[in-house]
């Protein structure tokens, strides 16, 4: 629960909006109060047949489902299915709001994505209505960063729920930063005309704030037999390419201006060696590289992945990045299994910890 009052955090927030300035001590104070704060997206995210089909090649994923509506159904979907880690693009447009109106003091190109859990409740598809709400699930200082976890439950235009997200997020406030990585930073963001208004077609809060999270219950659909599998068995290996291209596509398809994914001069003054891949899109690599060889993507219902390190993309070459997974338990009562992923640029571990939950069928 928050330990404000809905009226209490609104006026929080009103006043950084009318530019009170916090140290990083009142920032952090702040941030705490507001854990278990929730608030609905204002504007519900339509899902389009094209949009799904440019993630899932901003992705690399050729699975039918995304691409093929005959074939689609024939594999038990009234429609072309997104891939698993659609779900980023509203994401992006959620911690956007979350971080802008919200939880304020923290710069988006200086917060680090750590872990992220997907937990699936039906595909998102074609015509959905996704509607989100979101709150701050936990916060904590370590070492003089900040800790936080922020929670997505989204839900469609039937009441019906899609996913449950949790992403694991550090950060620091408040940092003096030199202003002349202001004036690049501003040279080299994506320029955004004012007074954009969608108007707000959703209306919270809602009762179901305090509801239990959503129920799983997965289904099969066109998964694999599980008889087939055995603990211990390997996936084949798959190595995908990441070139610039790539990285400046998958910003545009998710919305992620970040300028650590294209411009060599902010990768460098933010200490990184190179421009990096989005965790996103790594983590969309690999539901491809599992979607390929569970044959349905659908069947997955849950993903979670800890990121170790980023993907180097240089300016004159692709990064290789190699998944290799195995079979890590079986169930044979729910005939639901548990699949490990390993993704390497090189000798280093991209994913410290990536599992992926599938119900087979």
């Amino acid at each position: 629960m928050t330990n404000v009052s809905e009226a209490q955090a609104a006026e929080r927030i009103q006043a950084i909006r009318d530019g009170v300035k916090l140290t990083p001590e009142e920032i952090a104070e702040h941030t705490q109060a507001l854990v278990g704060y929730k608030y609905t997206v204002d504007d519900y995210y339509e899902v389009g047949r094209e949009k799904v089909r440019e993630h899932a090649r901003a992705v690399q994923d050729t699975n039918p489902v995304h691409w093929n509506e005959a074939k689609a159904r024939e594999m038990g979907h009234d429609t072309l299915v997104a891939a698993p880690t659609f779900v980023s693009v509203l994401g992006i447009i959620a911690q956007r709001r979350l971080f802008e109106d919200v939880i304020t003091g923290y710069d988006l190109w200086q917060i680090m994505q750590s872990d992220q859990r997907l937990v699936f409740h039906r595909p998102i598809k074609v015509g959905d209505h996704l509607i989100c709400d979101v709150s701050l699930d936990s916060f904590r200082q370590m070492s003089g960063t900040d800790l936080m976890v922020t929670k997505n439950v989204v839900w469609n235009q039937h009441n019906e729920p899609v996913m449950t997200t949790w992403t694991s997020l550090a950060a620091r406030a408040a940092i003096e930063v030199d202003p002349a990585l202001v004036d690049k930073i501003e040279h080299v963001m994506m320029s955004e005309p004012p007074g954009i208004d969608p108007g707000k077609t959703v209306n919270g809060p809602f009762a179901r704030y305090t509801d239990p999270d959503p129920a799983v219950d997965p289904k099969p659909y066109a998964a694999i037999d599980f008889d087939t599998l055995t603990v211990g068995q390997e996936l084949p290996a798959r190595t995908f390419k990441l070139t610039r291209g790539n990285l400046i596509n998958y910003a545009g398809v998710a919305g992620d201006p970040n300028p650590i994914h294209y411009s060599d001069e902010v990768a460098k003054v933010a200490g990184l060696q190179d421009v990096v891949a989005h965790g996103m899109q790594t983590m969309g690599l690999g539901a491809s590289f599992i979607g390929e060889f569970i044959g349905d993507p659908a069947a997955i219902y849950e993903y979670n992945v800890r990121f170790t390190s980023p993907v180097y993309v240089p300016a004159d070459d692709f990064a290789a990045v190699d998944f290799t997974g195995k079979v890590k338990s079986l169930d044979p009562d729910t005939r639901r299994g548990q699949i490990s992923i390993v993704a390497k640029q090189g000798d280093r571990k991209i994913f410290g910890r990536a599992l992926v939950s599938v119900q087979f069928n």
